[in-house]
C-alpha cells in the first residue's frame, strides 16, 4: 500500500524489528506488478520462525521504504507466504513498525470510504470501503501470537495487506466499471512495454 499521507497516526507495534533498516545493508526487492499470478493466489502459512525470516522482514521494510509505501505483503515481492510489514509513519517512528505473520482479522466494525492505491498497481487509485476499526491476530517473527487493533489508515493497511495474502487486490473492491477501466489502461501500458 503506497504512502498517501504523512499525517496519519501510527499504531503500537509488538515486534522485534525496532530499528530503522540500513538501506545499504538490505536487499531491495522489485515490487511485483498486477498481472503476475503470485498476486492472485492465497499465500502459504509460515511454519518456520528463524533468522532467514527475520532477514526477509528487514529486507521487506527496506523495500517498502524504497517504494514509499506504508505496507508490503510478501506476494508483492514474489514470495507466496503469509507475511506482511506495515509502517504508517513511513519510517519516521520506529515504534510504528508492525510485522504480521499468518495474520487474520478477528473483528471489524464501522465503515469508511477512502481512496486507496497499491504498490503493485502503480499510478492507479480508487475509493474502497473498509472497516473503521480492525483487530488482527497474528504471530510476530519469533512465532509468538499477539493481537493488535488498528483504526483509520492503520486499519485500512491491515485489511489491504491481509487481502494480498488471500490473493485479493484492491481492484476487486471497486465497481466493475472502474475495475474494467483500470484493467484496459494496464493492458495498453503492457502493450506499449511500459508495465
Amino acid at each position: 500500500m503506497p504512502n498517501k499521507s504523512t499525517t496519519s497516526e501510527p499504531g503500537a507495534v509488538p515486534t522485534e524489528a525496532a530499528a530503522a533498516p540500513e538501506m545499504s545493508a538490505r536487499k531491495i526487492y522489485d515490487i511485483v506488478k498486477y498481472g503476475d499470478p503470485v498476486l492472485e493466489k492465497p499465500a502459504a502459512t509460515i511454519r518456520k520462525f528463524d533468522a532467514e525470516l527475520e532477514q526477509l522482514v528487514e529486507d521487506m521494510f527496506a523495500s517498502m521504504y524504497a517504494a514509499n509505501g506504508v505496507g508490503l505483503a510478501a506476494p508483492q515481492i514474489g514470495k507466496s507466504i503469509r507475511l506482511t510489514v506495515i509502517d504508517v509513519s513511513n519510517g519516521k517512528n520506529t515504534e510504528a513498525k508492525i510485522v504480521l505473520v499468518n495474520p487474520e482479522i478477528i473483528h471489524a466494525e464501522g465503515e469508511v470510504r477512502e481512496e486507496e492505491g497499491c504498490l503493485s498497481i502503480p499510478g492507479f487509485r480508487g475509493y474502497v470501503v473498509r472497516p473503521q476499526f480492525v483487530t488482527v491476530r497474528a504471530h510476530n517473527i519469533k512465532g509468538e501470537t499477539f493481537e493488535i487493533r488498528g483504526e483509520y489508515l492503520l486499519g485500512r493497511a491491515f485489511c489491504h495487506e491481509i487481502d494480498h495474502l488471500n490473493g485479493v487486490l484492491f481492484l476487486q473492491h471497486l465497481s466493475m466499471l472502474k475495475r474494467d477501466l483500470i484493467r484496459r489502461k494496464i493492458k495498453k501500458l503492457r502493450k506499449e512495454g511500459e508495465w
